[in-house]
């Protein structure tokens, strides 16, 4: 069968094409029969001059030269002849002539000789590429056929016969479709009627399996032309055809090679880079390729297998390359990402073993055979005519990635050494693109570790607001960066909102936040205030500069840190907030009205301008919506902040919406535009306790103020319903009211919150931090906070206005199992501590009972 298809210009085989040349064709005595247009340019000389004369009138000295009749003879001894003359152009000059004769046969023994010239005078460095390609040509046989106006075959040479296996009694006088009917046949004559009215064509390609090697295409390129009478008029239709197999081949080979580094080195993906090896190699070099890499690969864990593993369970590979001729790759039993199994004392257990391809050229599937004990490849292989088998290892050093398996069906030429040469050089240069990708994908994987290790995972806001948030990288796939954003509980059912921006991305700027989150939980343990704490946290950033430096001279390079700090109290709905260089928060009223209050800027972390950072305080309605964001949320390339600003504005303004529904709308402020910088977005919901869940007492400033505030919060636990913690809370209460007495002057206020723990709360006018202390065996004094840290699940203490605010917190559980486990009797048996006395009754003079906020 032959298969025709025109040849792309430009995609031409890599040898001068005959119609390129001028033709002639002389009769067995060597006189012109035959002229050619392309003659006619060359030597000057029209049909009518040289038809019916003696092929010497072009030639320069004949003198020198040997006769036509000494010429045919010599051609006739050799059947034909090739190389270079010089011939005599009509005006005089020389011409210097690549020149080759081919033999043809016609009806009986008689015989004419077509002719090739080519100028090689002058030659420009194109005309030097010309004269290369002419030179192979002369080398490379060619089937030659004439046929007469009506296409019938008139001369053939010897070589035609080895091209399509017509043999030359059957071709003569017969048309290419009597001998060889088909779609491609008919293609042919088509083009040939074609040159027959309107000149030559171009080059046209088909593709046939030659009688010597039935199960290997071979590629030929054919030329079509007219040769004229001495009138001008068609004497007949000449096709000259050149195998071009080899030189195709090498020019697929070349173009594969090119193709596989431009395409293996364009994705840092494993499974990207697997299949465009796959797509690589089909058609050209296989019918079918699966690649299948060791499971560790793609996600870049683990130690590699190395070369000549001999361990007795085999490693596990995947399938992460499919690429066939046929439509969803019915060759493979296994899809991407599956397991695949091999068996043992296979050529794939070989290649582990050795590092060396595997080489099958004809697969054997009798009985016994490693195929036989393999069911399921066996099928596929009976199933879709597999017949030829290359096993190809990818190598990095001596380590082992993975394998590829190439396979031919349809095309039935065997694989040779040859093709295992260039599937090691396409394999190699993949090899060094999956290894560059599972570096990356080892790094990556430690950076998203990292940072998920470094986000909060769960976002706790307790009684005070409720959260949603979203974290949306620049690389979408791959993107690891600088956001964070954080929820940080705080004593009295208050909440420490952060959210922050590290200039970059990748692992460093994962990293760096990373530390500066935990520096702010450090920080807020601390109970400071925003601007407080800020200007801790710009003190923190640029010792961490300076501890990057890399020289001691150098000065220390800026992170380059922006961060919004926000406290929020349930119990008074107030929030103060201060900014270090980072946009200020969209507010959300209950009635959907937006406000981005106007925060003192701040300066970014780390910069060391010494600028105080300065705290607005807020007073906000119960309900409010609160948007705290990175700049990447609002700003693109194409617009400024003041536009992504309204944009977010108007997607929150929905109070009634969920805030996961609000955050999704958020995020899509600019669809269809890829983010130019991390976006991240935490979203709260303000709450307000309860008046029945906050209780305050303004106390006096002297001895009986214990007894007074043991007494206030026993009543307060009973109507609570926390009885079980009465006898701990009025100790607590004891002990942090006594030291207010002794070390503060003035008023003394004690507050009780009841929200998922009992907190107690105790302000006084003394800025002197408490301190605990490790009392000694005879020591009287010394263990009240002792006795505190005990008995509560934390304490501490923080400053306000005017003064400070001591609190513990408790378990809303029952603590007395937990006191008497200290030894703590019940405060009816108590002995008094730190001066406290006797508790007093609901008539003690001096109480001030309120329940309403105070500003601490």
């Amino acid at each position: 069968m032959i298969s025709t298809d025109k040849v792309i210009p430009g995609k031409q085989p890599n040898i001068r094409e005959p119609s390129e040349s001028a033709i002639a064709m002389l009769d067995e005595l060597g006189t012109v029969v035959g002229w050619t247009r392309a003659a006619e340019r060359l030597v000057g000389h029209s049909a009518g001059d040289v038809v019916g004369r003696s092929a010497s009138v072009v030639l320069l000295h004949p003198e020198k030269a040997p006769t036509t009749a000494e010429f045919v003879e010599q051609c006739h001894a050799q059947h034909g002849w090739w190389g270079t003359t010089t011939l005599r152009h009509r005006d005089g000059h020389r011409l210097d002539v690549s020149l080759r004769v081919s033999m043809l046969w016609g009806q009986g023994e008689s015989v004419r000789w077509l002719v090739s010239v080519t100028d090689i005078g002058e030659v420009s460095g194109e005309a030097t590429n010309g004269l290369l390609r002419e030179s192979l040509l002369a080398r490379v046989p060619m089937g030659i056929v004439v046929g007469d106006p009506q296409l019938r075959c008139a001369w053939v040479n010897d070589t035609m016969e080895s091209h399509d296996g017509i043999s030359r009694d059957r071709r003569i006088g017969r048309r290419f479709t009597d001998v060889l009917p088909g779609v491609e046949t008919e293609a042919l004559a088509s083009a040939m009627r074609q040159a027959v009215h309107s000149g030559p064509t171009e080059v046209h390609g088909y593709r046939t399996r030659l009688p010597s090697s039935p199960y290997r295409e071979h590629t030929f390129a054919a030329s079509i032309f007219c040769l004229r009478d001495a009138g001008g008029l068609v004497l007949g239709v000449c096709v000259i055809s050149v195998d071009v197999t080899e030189s195709r081949r090498a020019r697929d080979r070349l173009a594969i090679l090119s193709e596989s580094s431009i395409r293996l080195g364009s994705s840092l993906d494993v499974m990207q880079t697997s299949q465009d090896l796959a797509d690589l190699a089909v058609p050209l070099l296989a019918d079918y390729v699966a690649v299948d890499l060791e499971q560790s690969v793609p996600g870049g864990e683990g130690p590699p297998v190395h070369i000549g593993f001999t361990g007795e369970r085999l490693p596990v590979f995947r399938r992460t390359g499919l690429a066939s001729i046929h439509h969803g790759v019915p060759e493979s039993p296994w899809v991407h990402g599956e397991v695949v199994p091999w068996p043992p004392a296979s050529p794939f257990t070989d290649v582990l073993s050795s590092g060396r391809p595997h080489l099958e050229p004809v697969l054997d599937t009798a009985p016994g055979t490693w195929i036989d004990r393999d069911p399921a490849r066996a099928q596929k292989i009976h199933e879709n005519g597999m017949h030829s088998l290359m096993v190809i290892p990818i190598r990095v050093r001596r380590a082992l990635l993975g394998m590829v398996l190439f396979i031919r069906t349809a095309d039935q030429g065997p694989f040779q050494e040859v093709d295992v040469l260039l599937a090691e050089e396409l394999v190699s240069r993949a090899a060094l693109a999956l290894d560059n990708a599972r570096q990356y994908a080892r790094e990556h994987t430690a950076a998203l570790a990292l940072q998920r290790n470094l986000l909060p995972r769960r976002l706790k806001g307790g009684a005070a607001v409720e959260t949603a948030s979203r974290y949306l990288p620049a690389d979408i796939d791959h993107g690891v960066g600088g956001d964070w954003f954080d929820v940080i509980p705080l004593s009295g059912a208050r909440v420490a909102l952060v959210v922050g921006d590290v200039v970059g991305h990748g692992i460093n700027a994962a990293a760096t936040m990373g530390r500066l989150r935990t520096a702010v939980r450090t920080l807020a343990d601390m109970e400071l205030p925003p601007d407080e704490l800020l200007t801790h946290l710009d003190d923190t950033v640029q010792r961490l500069a300076e501890e990057d430096t890399d020289a001691p001279e150098q000065y220390p390079r800026a992170v380059g840190a922006t961060c919004l700090y926000a406290v929020y109290d349930p119990v008074t709905r107030r929030c103060t907030m201060a900014r270090a260089g980072h946009p200020p928060p969209a507010i959300i009223d209950p009635q959907g009205r937006v406000t981005f209050p106007d925060l003192p800027s701040g300066t970014p972390l780390g910069i060391g301008l010494g600028v105080p950072f300065e705290a607005v305080e807020l007073e906000l309605p119960e309900g409010s919506l609160l948007g705290l964001y990175t700049d990447g949320l609002i700003e693109t390339r194409d617009h400024d902040i003041d536009v992504g600003m309204h944009r977010l504005g108007t997607a929150l303004a929905q109070p009634s919406r969920s805030l996961e529904e609000l955050c999704s709308r958020a995020m899509e402020t600019f669809p269809g535009q890829a983010p130019s910088d991390d976006a991240s977005l935490l979203l709260v919901r303000t709450r307000t306790l309860s008046p029945t869940q906050v209780a305050s007492w303004v106390l006096p400033s002297d001895q009986t103020a214990a007894r007074i505030a043991r007494h206030m919060a026993a009543r307060q636990l009973t109507e609570w319903g926390l009885g079980g913690l009465e006898d701990a809370t009025k100790l607590i209460v004891s002990e942090l009211v006594t030291n207010a007495v002794r070390h503060g002057s003035g008023q003394i206020t004690l507050r009780l919150i009841r929200h998922q723990v009992l907190t107690c709360q105790v302000f006084d006018t003394s800025a002197c931090p408490p301190r605990l202390l490790s009392a000694r065996t005879h020591d009287e004094n010394g263990r009240g906070l002792f006795l505190v840290a005990q008995l509560s699940r934390r304490w501490g203490f923080r400053t306000v206005s005017g003064g400070k605010v001591v609190w513990a917190e408790a378990d809303l559980a029952p603590a007395s199992a937990h006191a008497q486990a200290l030894g703590i009797p019940p405060m009816s048996k108590q002995r008094p501590v730190l001066g406290s006395a006797s508790p007093a009754t609901p008539a003690d003079p001096g109480v001030v009972p309120g329940r309403g906020p105070e500003p601490w």
